[in-house]
């Protein structure tokens, strides 16, 4: 059982096998300019992305979808979204980012002008300060303000049963019945970029992690019953590796020692870098001796995941360790003076989004597809 709500770590191995995700490096040669995270194996999985490759390539319509449920502070991790979201901005997607105040407040009791603030403040400010282009085919909207979306949740809902809910997420009895129909909103949040009024059905890649492998397979099932009256085009996803938190383990924001937020002070981000935990051997003779593991390591998994674009800089740090030449003190000194230069421009434009981040929502408030 697949948990989206937890904070448990995936076997991703078990996920290929069990169910039916297909490895992305299949893919890989088919673009003409994969993004990083693609290239590094960062995004290990997909389903349907042939799709989505066809489309870029014959430069066609096709949606991203990919929601935030506002219910903390943004880390470090959540920038993998933002990083392919314009990458794919850059190749011609229409974007689409709901808002999951409904879920937040049926599975995390957020009340929903607090979900609005925490989605202005965090999730939007960051978005935009990383870079996503408010002005470049982009949507975003609150759930509980867009009735196109709440309209089809509940036509969807008559072709599913608590069983299959049960199912696929692990409902008892327990469950109160908004947290049961929060899925369902995020079907249609999924889905109706492909309504006739919304331009039609197209091609929609919904990137995620593993742990929402459950809402895509409650879609994909839903699309193909509705297809005779909607003509959905079953939706497509990726799937990203989890960043390590800082003491090992899962990232998250409900775990502060674990997350570095991209509204950390520079310093402070800096500071918690050093502190994560390495790859090194017991002893520096040892370490010289035998090399560290850059694969257990959470300062060069940062470097691999945000702070190295260059592939070839990226090679020659991994050996570097793995032959014992550079210690982890070097390593973390070289991290830590990356990490700071990073978030002092990340402060910058943060700064500067907040003003766009506070308008935003009522700017596109008319524009519910």
């Amino acid at each position: 059982m697949i948990d989206p709500w937890s904070s448990a770590i995936v076997n991703y191995e078990k996920l290929i096998e069990e169910f039916g995700i297909k490895p992305f490096q299949e893919l890989l040669g088919d673009l003409e300019d994969p993004h990083t995270l693609m290239r590094r194996g960062i995004i290990f999985g997909h389903r349907d992305y042939g799709k989505i490759v066809k489309a870029i390539r014959e430069k066609s319509k096709f949606a991203v979808v990919t929601g935030m449920m506002p219910s903390g502070k943004m880390h470090i991790g959540h920038k993998m979204i933002v990083d392919q979201l314009i990458w794919y901005q850059e190749n011609g997607a229409e974007i689409y980012i709901p808002i999951a105040d409904m879920e937040s407040y049926s599975a995390r009791g957020i009340e929903f002008p607090e979900a609005k603030r925490i989605a202005i403040e965090e999730y939007i400010t960051n978005y935009l300060a990383l870079g996503l282009d408010p002005d470049k085919n982009l949507h975003i909207y609150l759930q509980s303000e867009n009735k196109i979306v709440t309209d089809l949740a509940y036509k969807l809902a008559k072709r599913v049963n608590m069983n299959e809910m049960k199912a696929i997420y692990g409902f008892n009895g327990s469950t109160n019945i908004g947290h049961i129909y929060a899925p369902l909103i995020q079907v249609a949040d999924i889905l109706h970029p492909q309504l006739e009024e919304c331009g039609g059905p197209k091609p929609t890649v919904v990137p995620v992690g593993p742990d929402q492998d459950p809402h895509i397979r409650l879609t994909r099932d839903i699309a193909d019953r509705f297809h005779s009256k909607f003509h959905f085009i079953t939706p497509s996803s990726t799937y990203h590796r989890f960043i390590t938190g800082l003491t090992g383990g899962k990232m998250s924001s409900s775990q502060p020692k674990t997350a570095i937020f991209l509204s950390d002070p520079p310093e402070v981000a800096m500071k918690k870098l050093k502190s994560a935990k390495t790859g090194g051997r017991e002893s520096l003779e040892e370490q010289k001796e035998r090399g560290g593991v850059p694969e257990d390591c959470v300062v060069y998994e940062m470097l691999l995941y945000h702070l190295v674009p260059s592939d070839t800089r990226l090679k020659e740090i991994y050996h570097q360790c793995q032959e014992g030449s550079v210690m982890c003190g070097e390593c973390k000194a070289m991290a830590g003076e990356m990490i700071k230069d990073f978030f002092e421009d990340l402060q910058r434009k943060r700064e500067k989004a907040s003003k766009k981040a506070e308008t935003i929502l009522d700017e596109h408030k008319h524009i519910l597809c």
